[in-house]
């Protein structure tokens, strides 16, 4: 019987992208040799993953769980390549089991993630079939004072998860503070607001946006000085762009949501802060490839 070495089992996990036990039982069913051990894995599903790694995960899902009262929260993102397998009731699942994880273990990070996950992604890659990757996640806990909402729109297409801090108990578990928190979470899920206040938007991102509002005033033809002047006004259009509380309503434009939160408090009889939020797009950011139908032929046949 060949010495299975911890080197033998780090190697064979590199090339195959499979769990280590599982390279370690392959290792002693082959007798330590590697080109067997990698069709052993072949054989048993577990080496697929290495193989759709490189394909592109730009399909998926956005998915939520809140609980304990409305007061713990979790918003994952969990892509994969296809709106089918997206539909499908196996990645469903793994998106639940994700977002479970990350309510339980609280993880401080994605590698605190990916550690609480194992290999669990890998085993559900050789399961599907498709390249699955979890992208990323957000979690609030609110003490009693406080409430999270969750709200997903378009069969996980985009997700909001948001915070709201209140004066007191009474004041969260109000009906209209629980409807404030629906109606806040579908602003930002339609209206994609980036910041709560003005306050919260980066200097080097308000100092970025004047220089371009003040190149465009001079482009405009303007002089530098009256460019100057202009940028003050447009900047807080800008505000009311980005920032949740300076956006109109999208049910009534007649008000700010600002407005909006300060009616709900007088209603509620206590104060409320927006304190945070945040909201995933399925698929943001990431570029799919767009593969020539040749090259990928000729791929798929080996000759190339």
């Amino acid at each position: 019987m060949a010495e299975i070495t911890a080197k033998m089992v780090a190697d064979l996990r590199a090339r195959t992208g499979a769990g280590m036990m599982d390279c370690k039982k392959a290792l002693i069913a082959t007798d330590g040799d590697f080109d067997k051990a990698i069709d052993y894995l072949r054989e048993k599903g577990l080496a697929t993953a290495v193989k759709k790694a490189g394909r592109v995960a730009a399909d998926g899902r956005v998915y939520a769980i809140v609980e304990e009262g409305d007061r713990h929260g979790v918003l994952v993102e969990v892509n994969c390549e296809t709106d089918f397998v997206a539909k499908g009731e196996q990645f469903i699942d793994l998106c639940n089991h994700v977002a479970q994880l990350v309510l339980k273990t609280k993880p401080a990070n994605m590698e605190a993630l990916q550690e609480a996950l194992g290999d669990t992604v890998k085993e559900a890659v050789a399961r599907i079939g498709e390249n699955i990757q979890v992208r990323r996640f957000a979690r609030y806990e609110a003490p009693e004072a406080g409430r999270v909402h969750a709200y997903i729109h378009g069969d996980g297409r985009v997700g909001v998860l948001i915070e709201l801090a209140t004066a007191s108990k009474a004041v969260a578990d109000h009906p209209e503070v629980k409807n404030l928190c629906h109606e806040l979470a579908l602003q930002i899920a339609s209206m994609k607001a980036r910041y709560v206040a003005p306050a919260d938007v980066p200097a080097a991102e308000i100092e970025h946006e004047k220089e371009i509002l003040k190149a465009q005033a001079v482009n405009e033809g303007k002089k530098p000085e009256i460019a100057e002047k202009m940028v003050a006004g447009r900047i807080q259009k800008y505000y009311k762009e980005v920032c949740l509380l300076e956006q109109e309503w999208v049910k009534d434009s007649s008000k700010t949501v600002g407005a909006l939160v300060k009616e709900v408090a007088a209603t509620a009889g206590g104060e409320i802060t927006v304190k945070q939020f945040v909201r995933y797009e399925k698929g943001e950011g990431i570029e799919k490839k767009q593969d020539d139908f040749q090259d990928e032929v000729m791929r798929q046949a080996g000759l190339k």
